[in-house]
């Protein structure tokens, strides 16, 4: 599978996508203001790492989420992340969406987390997705008429499926931001093999800024503190289990076991196999 790109666009913005790519590293989605998407997976697998959470998805698992940064991320199966993924975007702004139904979202004070969400795809929902890739093979079929149809058909899927009161309920909850728990940023991603740069992307912050705040909650720099969390771990699993060394490295984050044994001597004062022993 080789990299593949295709759009359908309403008002100079992309409103439908399909992306065929082969193994890829960690990615950056960044923050785009006013966005909220929707992707379907149609072949393949691949992890999305959120602020707050991590999913997994498939075929028959998709995600609905609003304007915030996240990683795409290959998984732990070797044989879907083989043969490559290929995803399909819903991408809905608040412009477009007056534009659709002439909703005033300040008329109503209904909310739902929807920062990120994982959805069942369901007979309906495969069925939607199967008339988008129609679309996007055959984009000549795309006019405005089409395109506002198929908009409104997945807000009114969507409604239906998050068992919202109203298309109206939905959207507005869909477009207000909440606010992330920084601690909670931390704790979820704590041993994920992150750079405090992609850290601070999660966490929507500067690397500077990161790094005040961290240290104003956690009273320690994030280096020390993420570091002590890891060696703490590992050595409750050398304590509880046979599991190789390598691999308790691996688990609570590193990508280097030259790097692991250094922090874990400095912090016990032996190595993870003398600690394992003793």
């Amino acid at each position: 599978m080789e990299f593949k790109e295709q759009v359908i666009k309403y008002k100079g913005k992309i409103v439908f996508i399909r992306l065929s790519m082969p193994f890829f590293n960690r990615t950056l989605k960044n923050y785009v203001e006013d966005e909220a998407c929707f992707m379907f997976v149609n072949q393949g697998e691949v992890g999305l790492r959120a602020p707050e959470d991590y999913l997994k998805l498939n075929r028959s698992t998709a995600m609905l989420a609003k304007c915030l940064n996240y990683f795409f991320e290959p998984t732990d199966d070797p044989v879907l992340c083989k043969e490559g993924v290929e995803a399909v975007g819903v991408f809905l702004y608040p412009s477009l969406v007056k534009d659709l139904f002439e909703f005033e979202y300040s008329v109503t004070d209904y909310k739902t987390d929807y920062n990120m969400k994982q959805v069942q795809v369901d007979r309906l929902l495969d069925n939607y997705r199967e008339s988008i890739n129609i679309l996007l093979d055959s984009p000549e079929l795309a006019d405005d008429n089409m395109i506002k149809t198929k908009l409104k058909e997945f807000v009114l899927l969507m409604t239906k499926s998050q068992q919202a009161p109203s298309q109206l309920d939905f959207l507005s909850a869909l477009f207000q931001p909440k606010e992330l728990e920084f601690k909670k940023v931390i704790q979820q991603n704590l041993f994920a093999n992150l750079s405090l740069e992609e850290l601070a992307a999660l966490a929507h912050l500067s690397l500077p800024s990161f790094k005040r705040k961290f240290k104003e909650v956690f009273d320690e720099s994030p280096k020390k503190y993420i570091n002590k969390r890891k060696v703490e771990r590992a050595a409750d699993m050398l304590k509880s289990g046979n599991e190789r060394i390598s691999d308790i490295a691996f688990d609570v984050g590193y990508d280097s076991l030259a790097t692991f044994n250094r922090n874990f001597s400095a912090e016990y004062g032996k190595s993870p196999t003398d600690f394992r022993l003793s």
